[in-house]
């Protein structure tokens, strides 16, 4: 620009000396033609300035005159100007406009003629109309070669200038776009889902186009929300002035020149909007270097500035260039100067897609994958064409590759269920960390079904039946992975993992009761998450049904280890005086009996109370189980053989509780309590024999 400003100060100074110098016309026109030797604008001023003079001597050849030839008088000096002032008045009168612009400053003081006034500007690109069609009519006509040259070297001009004033129109508007606008045009506009039942295959997406089918109307719907999204990247008469511009650049044939000022502004205002956004140039080196809590930071704003950049930054750029160029150049130019804008973006989904695989991820690549599959359509929009079709190319891998991250992430997590091995017993027998961590994560990876039934190609949706059915072949604890769809399967695959290792963890522990106990309550614990989770549906009452058959079975097993010797104080067998006269009760042997009751009694007490079983209802169901068991037995050998006792010194020492007793007591098993019998009498447990 400094340059240009220079030229115009060097050309009005060497005005200013020929009007000073000159003291007739002819040595003035010497001046001129000796300095046009340097520049051909000096050669203009001295056309300019011959035609002036026939103006004021001549009206006929006013810009209002006609163009023949035939009627061009004869100049009063001894140097005939060009004959084509005369013979192309519309050609004149263009000079005047792209001379005067040329030359200095216009009417309103302003360098630009865009900053100037509509009339000027308007003006302006009809001079550069004139000289357009002149030039073709000559090229048709075979006019004057001199006139051709002529008016070659005047449309040079313009579109010199042209050029300079294309770039100074979309300098000014070189800053990045607010994102709160951007923002807020997203979160405006609708962004509906894409149904997965609406993915077809791609043959079928372009047959339906060619029918105008479902394909062709699902891309006119995106393209539409595209379009709405779209916010102004320049002000109303600014792209109309750029539009304006271009069309004329390119139709003098500066094509290349207008395409590389316009790629070059555009490209800088894409990338600092980017910025803005949230956008850090790294390189996939540096993005796997980073700890995972700065790449989960990274990804978040990474799934804005895909959204919003895509759908309303891409989206505005693409409708800008739409409008400025016509087809195919509006594609070649956007996607020159955007394709290595999105493709750096892209670059990040690369990065995580190939980095180390981490159960902690896996949830990030699936919002990951949420996102680029969205965005997938409305890629295909913007970057349309031959030109895009590297770039439509890329996101469709990486896609694949997150899918394929996902599926690795999940694997990861079956391994690392397998391979934990904590080795601390979880105190009473409770729900260990490990059940907890897993069936939790499990029950968030089911938030994103349907994002996961297509990552794992489910795409069938006979599952249910196939789940639905039942034959003694299908007689395991887990579904078959043949008879499942795929994420079914994984799902069982991880429950089947954490089973095994609970398993594992339950020989820790050196009572039997509470191995049983331990397994019942983590068995337990993933019926229920199942039961209140989409893993419902994916897993299937039969699983359901067979893993709540399994508590049963640890809970029978429980009572066995648990009170068989409690029972076994309260049988019949062995009471009797063997031989002799007398078949009556032995005394003594009763007594040791109810010593021993008491004995298994108190330490059961005191094991149980300090065990824990969180659930409220497994809980009483529990208890009401054991009170099934023992209170009967114990009612019934109280009143067979307690006045035996009762008649005899100091029954107390021997039947130490009631019925009652036994009730309250049982009322303080599973809580994680002290285990002392001393506080039993403080809470009443009522037992609702329900059958249960």
């Amino acid at each position: 620009m400094a340059v240009l400003d220079g030229e115009a100060r060097v050309l009005m100074t060497a005005q200013h000396i020929i009007k000073a110098l000159g003291t007739s016309d002819a040595m003035t026109d010497d001046m001129i033609s000796v300095l046009s030797k340097f520049d051909h604008r000096f050669s203009i001023m001295n056309d300019t300035k011959n035609l002036e003079r026939r103006s004021s001597s001549d009206p006929s050849t006013s810009h209002h005159g006609g163009n023949d030839s035939d009627s061009d008088p004869e100049p009063s000096n001894s140097r005939r100007p060009p004959k084509r002032r005369v013979m192309n008045s519309a050609l004149d009168s263009a000079e005047k406009v792209i001379v005067h612009w040329d030359l200095g400053y216009g009417d309103q003081g302003s360098r630009w003629i865009f900053e100037s006034t509509t009339e000027d500007s308007q003006n302006y690109l009809d001079a550069v109309d004139e000289v357009l069609t002149e030039l073709e009519s000559m090229k048709i006509h075979n006019r004057d070669p001199k006139l051709l040259e002529e008016a070659q070297h005047l449309l040079q001009l313009a579109m010199e200038r042209l050029e300079e004033e294309l770039r100074h129109v979309l300098d000014r508007y070189t800053g990045f776009v607010d994102p709160d606008v951007l923002i807020n045009s997203f979160s405006n506009g609708s962004f509906r889902d894409v149904d997965p039942e609406e993915v077809d295959d791609e043959d079928e997406d372009e047959e339906d186009d060619e029918e105008g089918g479902v394909g062709s109307t699902r891309r006119g719907r995106t393209l539409e929300r595209t379009q709405s999204r779209a916010v102004a990247l320049l002000p109303a008469q600014a792209a109309e002035d750029v539009l304006g511009i271009v069309t004329r650049l390119i139709a003098g044939g500066f094509k290349k020149e207008c395409v590389q000022v316009y790629i070059s502004s555009r490209k800088q205002v894409l990338e600092r909007s980017l910025q803005a956004l949230g956008v850090e140039r790294l390189s996939i080196d540096e993005v796997q270097r980073m700890p995972w809590e700065v790449q989960e930071e990274k990804i978040k704003k990474w799934n804005q500035a895909m959204k919003v950049g895509v759908t309303v930054l891409f989206a505005s750029e693409k409708q800008l260039c739409d409008q400025v160029f016509a087809p195919p150049l509006a594609d070649i130019c956007f996607n020159d100067f955007a394709k290595a804008a999105i493709m750096h973006l892209l670059s990040f989904g690369e990065a995580i897609a190939i980095s180390r695989r981490s159960p902690e991820k896996l949830f990030k690549i699936l919002d990951m994958y949420d996102t680029l599959r969205e965005l997938i359509p409305e890629l295909d929009i913007i970057f349309s064409g031959t030109s895009g079709a590297s770039v439509r190319t890329e996101a469709a891998g990486i896609l694949s590759r997150l899918g394929e991250a996902a599926r690795g992430t999940f694997s990861e997590f079956e391994n690392a269920i397998q391979r934990d091995s904590s080795r601390v017993p979880v105190t009473g027998g409770s729900v260990h960390p490990l059940t907890r961590y897993v069936m939790n994560y499990i029950k968030l990876a089911c938030d994103y079904t349907d994002t996961l039934k297509l990552v794992y190609g489910d795409r069938s949706q006979n599952s249910d039946q196939n789940r639905a059915s039942y034959s003694p072949e299908r007689d395991d604890r887990f579904v078959r992975e043949d008879q499942t769809s795929p994420l079914a399967s994984q799902i069982s695959r991880l429950a089947q993992a954490l089973q095994s290792n609970l398993e594992g963890k339950a020989k820790m522990y050196r009572d039997p009761a509470l191995t049983h106990l331990f397994l019942m309550n983590n068995i337990h614990y993933v019926v229920q998450k199942v039961r209140s989770s989409e893993m419902r549906t994916l897993l299937g009452d039969i699983w359901l049904r067979r893993q709540a058959s399994m508590v049963r079975q640890s809970a029978a097993s429980y009572q066995r280890a648990a009170w068989s010797k409690v029972l076994a104080c309260l049988r019949d067998e062995g009471l009797h005086n063997r031989g002799g006269v007398s078949t009556g009760v032995s005394r003594q042997i009763l007594k040791d009996r109810f010593k021993n009751f008491n004995t298994i009694f108190d330490e059961v007490h005191r094991a149980q109370s300090q065990w824990v079983v969180l659930d409220p209802g497994l809980r009483d169901e529990l208890r009401i189980f054991i009170a099934d068991k023992v209170l009967p037995a114990y009612r019934a050998f109280l009143g067979r053989y307690g006045h035996h006792i009762e008649t005899g010194r100091h029954p107390d020492k021997y039947i130490k509780y009631t019925v009652e007793d036994l009730e309250i007591a049982i009322g303080d098993f599973f809580t994680g309590s002290s285990g002392s019998m001393s506080g039993s009498r403080r809470r009443s447990f009522s037992l609702h024999h329900s059958g249960q």
